[in-house]
């Protein structure tokens, strides 16, 4: 008999619980079941011959109350292989309601159960009767990876560089053993005694790790690649002094030695690679402040982030970060969005907008209600996404974790095979055993610690010598089935500098008046697409004037005095509220935003002067890369947070058909799954923050 206690949401009354206890007892294999409405908590006595917790919990789901599953990350200590995960992987499913999955490159396994049916100290149990560590992550501490990390890769290039050298000589000695040479050098490498004095420290004292692996393996009841490569160099360093001792002049020392070497040295390079990973997420987590400026009391006070309570009044000043989501309720400002869109014009901002967490608060202070705060906010999402897709597994992954977990078998059953087949049939014994050492040294997983890591180093590198960032070896690998590949825009296919496109002058003015006018306002306001026209002037070399009076009107434009004229710049709204006549250059208007550019309208004393517009402009390599693409068969597609209006007539400009506007950060993801779930292969270009979770 066994007895479990599960968690179950949804009852709200004695009928409910009542319900769920009757379901419950008339399953065969449970011998008694009480369910506590005040607990919302199930106690069941069941036979697990006869009946598993999984089918306990189907049985409170199909009543129509829900079982909540839990979600823990363990970061285990002493896995080396691809068979040391599948195993630890394998001992956690096994446990009833467990799903785990066991990331090597990160050393973590997430596992999810029903709340109630297990705990984390049996998780961490059963992970250490593999012969495993385990903990549980409370909080990423980044700082901490990377301290363990460099500590790794210190210890494992001190035992390379040791190992290299104990090993060259006795590589050499090979060669020179090939090569029949017989002088003062080549007797010395090729001495028995001597090849063991060198060999013997990177056996036992360098190789110690791959003996500690092996042992903690067959411990728990498994077998690993450091079970293989104890086994494998052990039978060549003691069949050489079997062969020492005996007066035999054939001896294996080099191979036991080379192939300790060979490992560690892949060992090495995949610590290197594996190092990388969190560099991303640190990036995201290094944008939010640390501390945030809140009202308390009437007074301000400066606060950590942790402390923040949703409600709670927080104070932004001009070049700050937002510290947490939330929603304007005194003030107004622009704010730089980019890390959360892409976009690099910022977004103007009033009472009642909502601000998001790490975005930059660019010109005016403002007073905002927090509304989401910690793991909630919209950066923490974006980072749980990142987080998410780094510990994901491919399929061919899985394929791999399965091959290993029969490979030390497999190839120590062929040894065995080996040495037996010729003392049986050909008689010798010795032969038997020389090709059975053979195929254990052979079959040392040399290629799989250290080709893809080496390939993996090369591949990034030459790509990264050309300015392309390549994630991780799976995705270096897969990118030959890349069949469609989607771009995000601005920033991506566009320069991401909105730049002077049109300057269109009305009612006989001059061009270069007009652009005159126009900057001698916009030099005192800092928004980019003011900036834009101050710096086409500054190339024009145009003289310009500071104007007697300022004025930014927020989501409209400017209004300024000019050489005693009274100057307005500004969008549509602008000019209907100063009663200024636009409807002839409507069409103008039109035609201007139908090619993705923003038009701003400047009038003098009342009348319309003229037109100046901005836009982002294609980068010059976006066509030629864009249909280089096409000519190569995949599927193009673009996506942005743009209207739809801009992202089309960008689109046309590059020979994009495909185009997905008005996408949230999320809503890329999902864009992206949906192509997956057509059975493409997708590839995805993108530059900012908001592209994290697709890419």
């Amino acid at each position: 008999m066994k007895k479990v206690d599960i968690d179950i949401l949804g009852m709200t009354c004695a009928a409910c619980s009542a319900r769920v206890e009757k379901a419950l007892n008339k399953q065969e294999g449970v011998i008694k079941a009480s369910v506590n409405l005040l607990s919302n908590k199930a106690t069941i006595d069941f036979d697990e011959e006869k009946i598993s917790p999984e089918d306990l919990i189907k049985t409170i789901e199909k009543t129509g109350y829900e079982v909540p599953r839990v979600s823990h990350t363990l970061l285990v200590e002493g896995m080396t292989c691809a068979a040391c995960s599948a195993r630890v992987e394998r001992v956690l499913n096994r446990i009833d309601g467990v799903k785990a999955s066991v990331n090597l490159s990160t050393n973590k396994a997430v596992v999810e159960y029903p709340s109630g049916l297990v705990d984390v100290e049996t998780l961490i149990k059963a992970i250490e009767k593999a012969g495993y560590k385990a903990e549980l992550e409370v909080e990423r501490n980044l700082d901490r990876e990377k301290e363990l990390r460099e500590k790794e890769i210190k210890s494992l290039k001190t035992s390379f560089i040791i190992s290299a050298i104990l090993s060259i000589p006795l590589f050499s000695a090979m060669f020179f053993h090939m090569a029949g040479a017989h002088n003062f050098l080549s007797n010395i490498l090729n001495n028995g005694w001597f090849q063991l004095i060198l060999a013997t420290p990177v056996q036992f004292i360098i190789g110690a790790r791959f003996y500690k692996g092996a042992y903690n393996s067959l411990r728990g009841g498994g077998a690993n690649m450091d079970v293989l490569i104890a086994m494998g160099t052990s039978a060549a360093y003691f069949y050489s002094i079997y062969n020492l001792l005996k007066g035999i002049p054939e001896y294996y020392f080099e191979s036991s030695a080379v192939i300790i070497t060979l490992i560690l040295l892949g060992k090495t390079l995949e610590a290197v690679a594996k190092g990388k990973t969190s560099e991303a997420i640190k990036k995201l987590m290094g944008l939010q402040p640390k501390t945030a400026r809140v009202v308390r009391d009437g007074e301000e006070v400066d606060i950590p982030i942790e402390k923040l309570e949703i409600g709670d009044i927080v104070v932004v000043r001009p070049g700050e970060r937002v510290p947490v989501d939330g929603i304007i309720v005194e003030g107004q400002s622009s704010i730089d969005e980019s890390m959360l869109t892409g976009e690099s014009i910022p977004v103007d901002k009033t009472v009642g907008d909502e601000v998001i967490g790490a975005t930059i608060n660019k010109f005016g202070s403002f007073k905002f209600r927090a509304t989401k705060i910690g793991k909630d906010t919209v950066l923490a999402q974006i980072i749980k996404l990142v987080e998410e897709a780094q510990g994901s597994k491919a399929p061919v992954q899985r394929l791999a974790d399965k091959i290993s977990g029969i490979f030390v078998p497999v190839v120590v059953l062929i040894a065995l095979i080996t040495v037996i087949g010729y003392s049986l049939i050909a008689k010798d014994f010795n032969t038997g055993l020389i090709n059975a050492v053979a195929v254990l040294v052979i079959a040392c997983p040399c290629a799989l610690g250290l080709a893809t890591p080496t390939a993996i180093m090369v591949g990034t590198g030459k790509a990264a010598e050309n300015g392309i960032l390549i994630k991780s070896g799976e995705h270096l690998e897969r990118a030959h089935k890349m069949d469609t590949i989607i771009f995000d825009k601005t920033g991506t296919i566009t320069k991401g500098e909105p730049e002077v496109t049109d300057i269109i002058p009305l009612n006989q003015m001059e061009v270069s008046e007009l652009l005159r006018i126009g900057a001698s306002v916009e030099k005192v306001s800092e928004h980019p697409l003011g900036q834009s026209i101050v710096k086409k002037a500054q190339e024009e070399g145009l003289s310009l004037s500071d104007p007697e009076s300022f004025q930014a009107i927020s989501g409209k434009g400017l209004r300024a005095r000019l050489e005693d004229r009274e100057i307005l710049i500004g969008n549509r709204r602008l000019m209907q509220e100063n009663h200024i006549a636009i409807d002839k250059i409507e069409e103008e208007m039109l035609r201007l935003e139908e090619e993705g550019k923003t038009a701003m309208l400047i009038s003098i004393d009342g009348l319309i002067s003229g037109i100046i517009a901005v836009a982002d402009q294609i980068k010059d390599s976006s066509l030629k890369a864009i249909k280089a693409l096409q000519d190569m068969g995949l599927d193009v597609y673009m996506i942005t947070g743009d209207n739809e209006r801009t992202a089309k007539a960008i689109a046309r400009q590059v020979g994009i058909t495909n185009v997905l506007a008005e996408v949230l950060p999320e809503n890329k993801a999902e864009a992206v799954e949906g192509l997956k779930a057509e059975g493409k292969h997708v590839g995805m270009v993108g530059d900012g923050i908001n592209d994290a979770p697709a890419l």
